[in-house]
């Protein structure tokens, strides 16, 4: 009996030793990207180039109406179940931590109906924007046509698009979102869980419209995301905790949409530790070469 627990247990340490080695190792990768800073670069970059503003204006009557119309009907939905069960785990705390998670997935939800249904066009402008202003318009081209002339706002050289948009949110996202929301319910750690998660998922659809210029195929988009898992999560992870914001989460989708395309430009500069690692393009150049 001793034996089987010590095996067990050095079996548990072996298994623990090697999770951590794996966590330092992506923490690692992240930090020498510097990724997670893209989300907050985003920000100031959004707000010192106002020409930038003009999809989020455009499309601000009705985001905000539909936020008021979500939050209402989440509250009056979801927020005394929720309560109930908090009640238990919270305490006295209980109805200004229901407040607060009500909010969360109110802003949740209003960012995906949105991204969905009203924001798709505004966010590709707002990202091919950026990639005009950075000077990358020769990976620009591949997508959507440019008018002629320089002009000093980068919003006015933006012609027809060639190539359709972002892909739109899938049910298997919402699916998993709804299977990963209970975790909120366990204070401090599980709302860590769920940020982590739903970060990793926000993190590989970032540059679906960079990939998309770059005429990537699946296989190649999995490759790069898989060398590059630790920077694509952190920065998923604090675009994440920036669109979980009640009432400034849409704001937050348009700068975390700046932030990409700025990364995405650095890529295409070499300006960037990723571009140290090999691109698909270039394995699959290598292979043939053998």
């Amino acid at each position: 009996m001793s034996t089987t627990m010590d095996k067990a247990s050095a079996k548990a340490k072996e298994v623990a030793i090697e999770d951590f080695n794996k966590a330092k190792a992506l923490a690692q990768s992240a930090a020498k990207s510097g990724a997670y800073l893209y989300p907050i670069k985003g920000i100031f970059y959004f707000l010192s180039h106002r020409s930038l503003w003009k999809p989020l204006l455009s499309k601000l009557a009705p985001t905000l109406s539909l936020s008021a119309v979500v939050v209402v009907v989440m509250f009056l939905v979801a927020y005394l179940p929720q309560l109930a069960v908090l009640v238990f785990v919270n305490g006295p705390l209980a109805a200004f931590t229901t407040i607060l998670l009500t909010l969360s997935e109110s802003s949740t939800l209003i960012n995906l109906l949105s991204r969905t249904f009203l924001l798709q066009d505004a966010l590709v402008d707002t990202f091919d924007g950026v990639l005009v202003a950075r000077r990358q318009t020769g990976v620009l081209s591949e997508g959507r046509q440019l008018k002629s002339g320089n002009f000093n706002d980068p919003m006015e050289k933006l012609g027809k698009l060639i190539k359709s948009p972002f892909e739109k949110f899938t049910p298997k996202a919402f699916i998993r979102y709804i299977m990963y929301l209970p975790l909120n319910f366990i204070p401090v750690v599980g709302t860590v869980i769920f940020v982590a998660l739903q970060g990793r998922a926000r993190g590989n659809s970032v540059h679906t419209r960079y990939f998309q210029l770059k005429k990537w195929s699946n296989s190649q988009k999995e490759a790069w995301l898989k060398e590059n898992t630790a920077p694509y999560t952190a920065f998923g992870t604090v675009a994440t905790l920036l669109e979980l914001i009640p009432f400034a989460s849409i704001f937050f989708t348009f700068t975390n949409t700046v932030g990409a395309a700025l990364w995405a430009a650095d890529i295409e500069g070499n300006n960037t530790a990723m571009t140290e690692m090999t691109t698909p393009k270039s394995r699959d150049a290598g292979k043939k070469v053998e």
